[in-house]
């Protein structure tokens, strides 16, 4: 038994030791390859900006190491919005750089992003040089950039999708009923949608209503910057997506949406022929990753006058939370406080691309906001979401920059519990019992029912906090609150329809918000450099998460089509305390 025991352990701790080794030895060639990834990368005459849009495009992207080289490269690499920015920026004076190729077909970004992203692209064009977009098949988020393209090619096998958006929720009320959980709502507002996958089937008339309305503001708004960018006319795009008219490449090609019907080939022999290349030449693209590392044509301006662009991204929730996909209120402040305390920072941007969440991480880091506001100016720029928090956060600033197509609005609160006295007595087997030193020791409960006095606690504890909310949102945009209750009742509004009814200032992506700040305090063009905060996420921190990533595609793989509800039911352990969110998961197409 002592010989056993010997090897067992001699395995486990050889085991442990491999596996130390393995990564630390991973951990070396990865610094070997970025330290030399670091080093300037030069760009050949007659080059081309590759650009793959397809992957998820973020706020802020992440470092791989490995992304030049096989078999590490990864499909599923983040493109850092900032980061793609910055290229086309610098292509566009960069003599070397002739052209961008675009692989648009599916884009994982919501319709800002995607706004943002088209803007560069246009900018770029001001420099003569070219842009060509193929796909095999286009989504209508996809066509959206291609649309500014010289040339845009498609497969003659592919398609296009050209039929309108569509907004599409989730419900589970089905599910709770099956398992014998019932959900306890308590909330402010006609518009307060967000509960509503718990407690019905279907769509409110409210919900409906509030819902066809932005949509409706973002159809108009994509389908009119289309006419503009093709030279067509909108009565005919809506004509084409109502008669459901493209259902080919041909199709396409018929109603001037596409330049040419092409196999890739024939693109590329295009692309020669502008280059001036000969035929057989290999045309030489550069890929993003790559030329982030080039040689900057842009000024970076003024180091001893920065204007800090803190990003925050995901779910809002209290603490320091180290998930990426969160907006964690202790972190935020702290950069709030850094950027208040430096004196080399100028202003502040703080570039918001969130759904909402805690209504008490939102007040935090409304606080430090506020605090800063006063030192020096904050600007808000709303990306995809900045809805219910999001919006809290972005109403403690100066002012508020929203593109045409952003989600915002949704002031409201709710708080929801979840009874599970039934599922866990019919479905587990489980029963409860108590005993307590005051009458309301066990308030709240999910094992039993609450008193009609419980809930009515609650529910006063959810109209406090719509009241700060909606009397702190009234002095940011200097209403009376009975205006801005008008606007609230947790509707939400797309960033044209926010303009027009006060809740944004202006339109326009970062570069209006960071102009913006400039002016307020007082900067020139060339006089101050952007800082982001935070930086790209190191190699180290995406491997970790990756390895949990995997995992969870893993366990994704096995669950099928009941995966999307872990995905959902994982998102409950935010909901704790009063949100400030919008509606659960909203999905446009």
């Amino acid at each position: 038994m002592r010989q056993f025991l010997k090897y067992v352990l001699a395995t486990i701790v050889g085991l442990l030791l491999f596996t130390f080794i393995g990564f630390m030895l991973l951990f070396g060639v990865a610094s070997v390859i970025t330290a030399a990834s670091d080093k300037q990368v030069s760009v050949s005459e007659k080059s081309v900006l590759k650009l793959d849009l397809d992957n998820p495009i973020r706020e802020i992207g992440e470092d791989n190491p490995f992304a030049e080289l096989l078999p590490f490269t990864s499909d599923g690499d983040v493109t850092g919005l900032i980061e793609l920015r910055r290229a086309l920026a610098n292509a566009k004076a960069d003599p070397n750089i002739k052209g961008v190729y675009l692989k648009t077909e599916s884009p994982q970004a919501g319709w800002a992003s995607l706004e943002e992203v088209r803007n560069a692209l246009i900018d770029f064009k001001q420099s003569k040089k070219f842009v060509y977009a193929y796909g095999e098949n286009m989504s209508e988020k996809g066509y959206y950039i291609a649309s500014v393209a010289d040339n845009i090619y498609l497969n003659p096998i592919g398609g296009l999708e050209w039929n309108g958006l569509e907004g599409e929720y989730m419900f589970f009320k089905g599910t709770l009923d099956k398992l014998g959980v019932k959900p306890l709502i308590f909330r402010v507002g006609e518009f307060k949608s967000a509960v509503e996958p718990f407690i019905r089937e279907d769509m409110s008339e409210p919900n409906k209503l509030q819902t066809a309305s932005f949509l409706n503001s973002i159809n108009n708004h994509f389908m009119a910057n289309v006419a503009k960018s093709r030279g067509l006319q909108l009565a005919e795009l809506q004509r084409l997506a109502d008669n459901l008219s493209i259902q080919t490449a041909a199709d396409a090609q018929k109603a001037k949406l596409v330049t040419r019907v092409a196999y890739f080939d024939e693109v590329e022999n295009d692309m020669r022929r502008k280059l001036d290349v000969d035929e057989e030449k290999k045309i030489n693209y550069i890929s993003l990753n790559k030329y982030s590392k080039a040689k900057k044509y842009v000024d970076e301006g003024n180091s001893r006058n920065r204007i800090a662009v803190i990003v925050a991204s995901g779910d809002i929730v209290s603490g320091k939370d180290n998930n990426q996909d969160n907006i964690a209120s202790d972190k935020v402040a702290e950069q709030l406080r850094r950027a208040r305390l430096d004196d080399r920072v100028k202003a502040v941007v703080l570039r918001i691309n969130s759904p909402g969440g805690s209504a008490l991480a939102s007040d935090v880091m409304w606080r430090e906001i506020t605090l800063t506001n006063k030192v020096k100016p904050v600007i808000a720029s709303m990306s995809d979401y900045a809805a219910s928090g999001g919006y809290y956060m972005a109403m403690g600033c100066r002012k508020i920059v929203a593109a045409p197509n952003t989600i915002t609005g949704s002031i409201g609160v709710f708080g929801m519990l979840f009874n599970a006295q039934n599922f866990f007595k019919e479905k587990l087997g489980i029963t409860y019992d108590r005993v307590t030193t005051n009458k309301y020791s066990d308030f709240p409960s999910v094992t039993h029912e609450m008193t009609e006095f419980e809930k009515n606690v609650i529910q006063q504890s959810v109209e406090r906090t719509y009241n700060v909310f909606t009397t702190k949102a009234a002095q940011g945009r200097k209403m009376p609150v009975d205006s801005l209750r008008s606007l609230a009742s947790g509707r939400v509004w797309s960033g044209e329809q926010a303009k027009a009814n006060g809740l944004v200032d202006a339109l326009g992506g970062l570069d209006e918000a960071v102009k913006l700040a400039a002016k307020d305090a007082g900067l020139k063009e060339g006089d101050y450099r952007l800082r982001f905060i935070p930086e790209k996420r190191n190699f180290m921190e995406r491997f970790v998460n990756t390895i949990s990533d995997e995992e969870e595609a893993r366990i994704n793989s096995q669950l099928g089509e009941a995966a999307p509800y872990l995905k959902y039911m994982k998102k409950l352990k935010n909901l704790e305390g009063i949100q400030a969110r919008m509606p659960f998961e909203l999905t446009i197409r």
